[in-house]
């Protein structure tokens, strides 16, 4: 069965960082590209960030663009997302998502991890 497991959401002031991880277990991870996804309370699934399968091509929605960098480590079966200067409005839950090509919609994704929660207050 497939597992992606995500950690190191919290509670955080603007301004602050977090860096969430994705584990992944039993598929080929590092055929796959991989993405972040949020949601807001009320709101739809936002695409927030993509890599592609050796880690050597990135996208990132304009709203986080110079504040979010994703990462992977193969080796590891690991996605990462450093998150930097943090915004209210970044407060959701982040999924990570495993998909066999590149695509904006979450729809065409894979799996799914649980998702963790990132809450920006003061």
């Amino acid at each position: 069965q497939v597992q992606l497991v995500e950690s190191g959401g919290d509670l955080v002031q603007p301004g602050g960082s977090l860096t969430l991880s994705c584990a992944a277990s039993t598929f080929s991870f590092s055929s796959y590209w991989m993405y972040w996804v949020r949601q807001a309370p009320g709101k739809g699934r936002e695409w927030v960030s993509a890599i592609n399968s050796d880690g050597g091509t990135t996208y990132y929605t304009n709203s986080v663009e110079g504040r979010f960098t994703i990462s992977r480590d193969n080796a590891k079966k690991a996605l990462y997302l450093q998150m930097n200067d943090l915004k209210p409005e970044d407060t959701a839950q982040y999924y990570c998502a495993a998909g066999r090509w590149y695509a904006l919609d979450p729809a065409e994704y894979k799996y799914w991890g649980q998702g963790t929660q990132v809450t920006v207050s003061s």
